[in-house]
């Protein structure tokens, strides 16, 4: 883990390059030294149906859902949740200077009992590192 989720509403298409996004959130990730590589997932989901505050179609918002793995410290996912949203408004900057622009994000603990993984990225990435 961790699991990055970012939501954009569809205006925000001209002006963002999501690829670039999901890229610097999941380097952003992985650079707190939190969260292996191996477990590391970041996806955008356009949304095409959608209101923001008072309707204006202009208005644009920008939600990042962290999902981690349980038994870190509450410390320990602050620390990394402010890095993370440092780096999405970072990006998000230049764009939130000309549009009006919600950017929120939320980090959530996964209860282990209800959470099932079958994942060969671990030994795949270590493989990697030996060559």
């Amino acid at each position: 883990m961790p699991h990055l989720l970012i939501e954009y509403s569809a205006n925000l298409e001209p002006a963002i390059q999501i690829r670039k996004l999901v890229d610097t959130l999941h380097a952003a990730a992985i650079a707190t030294g939190v969260f292996p590589v191996g477990g590391a997932r970041t996806r955008a989901m356009r949304r095409d149906v959608y209101r923001v505050a008072d309707g204006d179609t202009d208005n644009a918002f920008v939600h990042l859902t962290m999902r981690v793995g349980h038994g870190r410290s509450i410390e320990t996912r602050r620390t990394a949740a402010e890095a993370i949203f440092a780096a999405l408004t970072a990006y998000l900057q230049p764009i939130q200077d000309c549009t009006p622009l919600a950017i929120s994000a939320e980090m959530q603990e996964i209860d282990p009992q209800f959470s099932f993984k079958k994942n060969n990225l671990h030994e795949r990435l270590a493989r990697h590192s030996k060559e």
